[in-house]
């Protein structure tokens, strides 16, 4: 079922924002508009295809803005557009219980 037909608000949500890597995309756009090499070095163990398929899902959502400037190197920011905005409350309780998480021994049996 996809983010557009789901009647699941959790699940839309995660459809968009979810995976192994747009967690961390987000994290950092919520500090500052970044540039694409900036992001390949924050964000560690992407490669150069997903980081542009993530970035290009993002974008394709309304989440994030691509700016491109025009000059010789292109150089090209992305930012979070206003609905990418609103989930900055989510990625910082996402960050604080990570700490939490963290600082309590993780998963312990």
């Amino acid at each position: 079922m996809s983010a557009e037909t789901s009647l699941c608000p959790t699940e839309t949500a995660l459809d968009l924002i979810g995976g192994k890597w747009k967690g961390m995309i987000l994290f950092y756009l919520c500090k500052e508009k970044k540039r694409f090499n900036q992001l390949m070095r924050l964000v560690p163990g992407i490669s150069q295809r997903m980081l542009t398929k993530q970035l290009r899902d993002l974008e394709s959502n309304g989440i994030i803005h691509r700016k491109v400037y025009p000059e010789v190197p292109p150089k090209v920011e992305y930012s979070l557009t206003p609905l990418g905005k609103s989930l900055k409350p989510v990625v910082d309780a996402l960050e604080a219980w990570g700490i939490q998480y963290i600082g309590e021994g993780g998963a312990q049996d």
